[in-house]
């Protein structure tokens, strides 16, 4: 299914949009050296309900995951990318964390994911395998405007990507988004300009890079959601909610100032 928003819904999306980047930014700052991963869940579950929201991940049950996901937002470390299913793990000083948030509001879904550096290390490689996946939702975004394809998209993130040495998975890419979290069409991370469906305003994207250091091969964990790099490398994600408008693209999922 593809959805085409109405002026309407597109205002509802844009306060979904404003919470999830107000959440994500909110636990960006309380994930410190011994946060727990429960400990964030349950401040993003209390966050959602602050804002009369709904989680799109309580009760999300895909085929590719094990029985209903049961919490309020994915937390990704060091080798997990995707899905990351929080669990009794304390952060230490150098992890590489992910936090993917998507909620409903008004009957309108969004959806983003931060990675970034818990702590005062710095280590160089995880920098900067952060700093692709941001450049490469850039490029993305910058593609996206109506009468582009997806294929356009795509390719705009996959020469980011691939430039920067990095091996790109087309399992799990970005995807329509709208009165539910995961629609048609989807956005691999690479692909062929030219190609796919074209874009027309009012339609919403989640378009969500990610990388592993030395792999493209993931591997499920024992929780059978959280899905891992195979050979235990590091990994990174990025991702906004954008709408497709007359003028080209609106980040929906952008931290406003206060």
């Amino acid at each position: 299914m593809i959805e085409i928003l109405n002026p309407t819904e597109l205002t509802r999306a844009r306060e979904t949009g404003a919470l999830v980047a107000r959440v994500l930014h909110t636990l960006k700052g309380r994930s410190t050296v011994g946060t727990n991963l429960l400990d964030i869940d349950r401040w993003a579950k209390d966050l959602i309900a602050e804002a009369d929201a709904l989680s799109c991940y309580v009760d999300y049950a895909p085929s590719f995951g094990r029985g209903p996901f049961g919490h309020h937002i994915c937390t990704a470390v060091n080798d997990a990318v995707l899905h990351g299913r929080p669990h009794d793990y304390a952060l230490a000083d150098g992890d590489l964390l992910t936090l993917d948030l998507a909620v409903s509001l008004g009957g309108v879904a969004a959806d983003a994911a931060i990675s970034f550096v818990v702590g005062d290390a710095r280590p160089a490689e995880s920098v900067a395998m952060i700093e692709v996946t941001e450049r490469a939702l850039a490029a993305g975004i910058a593609a996206a405007r109506p009468g582009a394809r997806v294929g356009d998209l795509s390719h705009a993130i996959g020469t980011v990507l691939g430039d920067a040495g990095y091996p790109i998975n087309t399992e799990f890419g970005g995807h329509g988004i709208g009165s539910t979290m995961h629609q048609d069409p989807h956005v691999s991370n690479t692909g062929r300009p030219g190609r796919g469906y074209r874009l027309r305003p009012g339609l919403l994207l989640a378009l969500e890079p990610w990388v592993m250091q030395d792999t493209a091969e993931l591997v499920t964990d024992a929780d059978g959601w959280t899905l891992r790099s195979a050979t235990g490398c590091r990994t990174a994600h990025s991702e906004h909610t954008i709408a497709i408008t007359d003028d080209g693209a609106e980040i929906l999922t952008l931290p406003r100032s206060s």
